[in-house]
């Protein structure tokens, strides 16, 4: 189980040489176990296909133009679910220290409710944990599934896969509404308004799986009654 949600990490991670490099190890560790379906599985290949035969600087620059450029791909899974700042920064304080409760050291620079990170922990997990975990922000999966498919990228498979694991409903969950990827001002103005402050001030208190789950469930209730409203 560890060999799949680290190589979906790393398809979700900024493109290097070296993830190029690693493309038939990606390949090798999906097949070995057979945790993602066979269909995403032959959708991610073409992806991996693609990844192997396109320059870097290309592949880096379309990353940045998906995830970097507009909140609504956020990969940051607080982003899609937590409207306040000082709800966001409490839950990634508990975030923390579930990670350094399992063993998982962070970077200084790196936020914990980054994708990427989120599977490299679920790497550390039992199999049914995992699965259990990856399930609770099922929703914004299917949300980042049908926005990145929308986008024809290929980075729709990765998500499509782990929608599947999560065994995702149909109903996407993401507090961050749809906007236009070529409308800079209005991006620059979205990203102002959701800024976080997150640092020493925030108590860390309680935190556990169930506190965890317990503040994404909230999130994605109050995302549902906000699009509701709408």
């Amino acid at each position: 189980m560890a060999r799949t949600y680290r190589a979906l990490a790393a398809l979700l991670c900024y493109p290097t040489d070296a993830l190029q490099a690693a493309i038939g190890e990606v390949a090798e560790a999906l097949a070995e176990e057979a945790i993602v379906a066979a269909p995403h599985r032959t959708a991610i290949q073409t992806f991996l296909n693609e990844l192997a035969a396109t320059d870097i600087y290309e592949l880096q620059e379309r990353y940045f133009a998906l995830f970097d450029r507009s909140r609504t791909l956020s990969l940051h899974l607080f982003e899609h679910v937590h409207g306040e700042s000082r709800d966001r920064g409490q839950a990634m304080a508990d975030l923390i220290t579930l990670y350094r409760d399992h063993g998982l050291d962070m970077a200084a620079d790196e936020l914990p409710d980054f994708l990427p990170l989120f599977l490299e922990f679920l790497s550390l997990l039992p199999d049914a944990e995992a699965r259990t975990m990856l399930a609770e922000p099922a929703g914004i999966l299917r949300a980042l599934t049908d926005r990145l498919a929308a986008r024809n990228t290929g980075y729709s498979a990765v998500m499509a896969a782990l929608a599947d694991i999560a065994a995702a409903p149909m109903l996407a969950v993401s507090d961050i509404p749809e906007e236009d990827p070529d409308d800079l001002e209005a991006m620059d103005a979205s990203w102002e308004e959701a800024a976080v402050r997150f640092g020493p001030g925030e108590a860390i208190d309680g935190c556990g799986t169930d506190r965890l789950r317990n503040q994404i469930r909230a999130g994605q209730r109050d995302a549902r009654q906000n699009a509701t409203a709408a």
